[in-house]
């Protein structure tokens, strides 16, 4: 979803910002999904989870037990909103199934809100994005505090919504007063994790002699990062396929851009290299080299050419093949041989082995 996208981009290379999202999942006649789940994030990092199956509330960073441990009193009161939340979402869902004719099957209702803080500037946004079975439907413009239906179907609730004034005083409050406040909190506990910065490892990967090189980064931390090709210096936009910048498992994270080589001749490729720039980090640039590339066919010659195959690879196999085939069918003829007085034969086979007031609620 378009507003989606947009929230997981908040970073760039060239601010410091800091973000807090929460994003809440309802869903209906989905196996093996929770009704609801909610989790929060600083800076794209998971903070917290809760679902419908288990009604707790999990902090997901170290820092994050530390406030939980400095201030139980908001733990408890945040994981009892949660609670609330579920039970609300349900009839929200509930309502919206209505508003759209629907009766049954599968649906998915989900909303992301939070607030953006430059610790540079001090600037802070506030945002709210509404799906529904995966396509934008409903967002919250603070600056004239009203929704703004992002389809046709959306307009009934748009303008049921626009019309509670409660809630929108309660929403506009915590945007503007209460995610900051916590986004700071979160920060100034989770900064050494936070602000961390982790220089990748960079590779040239290529599949085939004819498809394009990768330059792959992975191991990056945080992911406010841009990787590019350039020729002679100069940044190239053609017959270049940049890639998204993905989560590892261990919280860091990777990202590729390939470079077609189809039109290149090779006494060209010692113009090219790749650049990595990691915001606080000196750029790490990669020459394109032949014999830097990590590749799944085999090189042969000293010109670093390339073969599909070797004799020697294929002659091994064959061979041993061979002697595999024969001793089957001798192992055959043996039994054959052995129980040919047998009265019967026919089975002769071979087997093998929240504090009130404080978080926003819709």
């Amino acid at each position: 979803m378009l507003c989606f996208l947009v929230l997981l981009g908040l970073h760039s290379a060239a601010a410091v910002k800091h973000s807090l999202k929460n994003i809440y999942t309802a869903s209906s006649q989905v196996p093996n999904f929770p009704e609801f789940m909610a989790v929060g994030m600083v800076d794209d990092v998971q903070t917290e989870y809760y679902d419908s199956n288990t009604r707790r509330l999990v902090p997901k960073q170290d820092w994050m037990i530390r406030i939980m441990k400095d201030d139980p009193d908001y733990w408890e009161s945040l994981t009892e909103m949660r609670r609330a939340h579920q039970q609300l979402f349900k009839v929200i869902f509930e309502t919206l199934k209505q508003h759209l004719n629907q009766t049954g099957g599968v649906h998915v209702f989900q909303v992301i809100f939070g607030c953006k803080w430059d610790d540079e500037t001090g600037d802070v946004n506030g945002f709210t994005c509404i799906g529904y079975d995966g396509e934008d439907f409903l967002s919250f413009d603070l600056k004239t505090e009203s929704w703004i239906a992002l389809k046709q179907e959306a307009e009934i609730t748009r303008l049921e919504w626009d019309t509670n004034k409660a809630k929108t005083i309660c929403l506009k409050r915590y945007l503007n007063a209460w995610c900051p406040y916590y986004l700071k909190k979160f920060v100034k506990y989770g900064r050494s994790s936070l602000m961390r910065t982790v220089r990748p490892s960079v590779s040239l990967l290529q599949k085939t002699p004819s498809s394009p090189v990768s330059c792959f980064a992975t191991g990056f931390y945080p992911d406010r990062a841009e990787m590019f090709w350039r020729k002679d210096g100069e940044e190239l936009h053609e017959n270049v396929g940049p890639g998204d910048i993905l989560p590892n498992h261990d919280g860091s994270f990777q990202m590729s851009v390939d470079l077609n080589l189809s039109s290149v001749t090779p006494e060209d490729w010692r113009k090219y290299e790749c650049v990595f720039n990691l915001t606080g980090v000196r750029d790490i640039i990669t020459k394109l080299d032949k014999t830097a590339i990590q590749t799944n066919w085999r090189k042969t010659g000293n010109d670093g050419g390339s073969s599909g195959f070797r004799l020697g690879d294929v002659i091994g196999p064959v061979i041993v093949l061979l002697l595999l085939v024969v001793g089957i069918v001798g192992y055959f003829l043996w039994r054959k041989n052995k129980g040919k007085d047998a009265s019967d034969t026919s089975g002769s086979s071979v087997e093998v082995p929240v504090p009130d007031g404080k978080y926003f609620m819709m």
